[in-house]
């Protein structure tokens, strides 16, 4: 497992940090497949409670090609983090190249039912030592 920079956004007091890790153990570049897994650490800064409801990715391979992933939760739950806290889970993305990047939001809802998109930043899917996309 190969780590790279940590990625961190913050909209309206919910920081979304990320931590890609390409997994060269789980990859077959000559079947032309590459994995990578991601740390999310979700912390509300908020002065109330806070739902995930639901996310969207937006997943870009190294040619373009774009795959969005929309659904309720994260990894089977809809966690409610409460002020000070914060929610952490793991996942992955294979591509078809060997490197690629993902952005995305959550969609955050207040105990008054009120609802706002915490953006997920940008992040670089790279095989340590190969290109790095912009």
């Amino acid at each position: 497992m190969y780590e790279s920079a940590a990625y961190t956004a913050e909209t309206r007091g919910v920081r979304v940090k990320v931590q890609p890790s390409y997994l060269a153990g789980r990859s077959n570049p000559d079947e032309g497949l590459w994995v990578w897994a991601y740390q999310i650490e979700i912390v509300n800064l908020t002065g109330v409670p806070v739902q995930l409801k639901s996310r969207h990715w937006i997943i870009t391979d190294a040619t373009g090609r774009e795959e969005v992933v929309i659904g309720d939760g994260v990894v089977g739950e809809q966690p409610v983090i409460a002020p000070g806290d914060s929610h952490s889970y793991a996942s992955g993305c294979p591509l078809p190249t060997p490197s690629g990047s993902m952005r995305g939001s959550y969609v955050m809802e207040t105990p008054d039912g009120e609802r706002f998109e915490a953006e997920i930043p940008a992040f670089s899917l790279d095989v340590p030592g190969a290109r790095t996309l912009n």
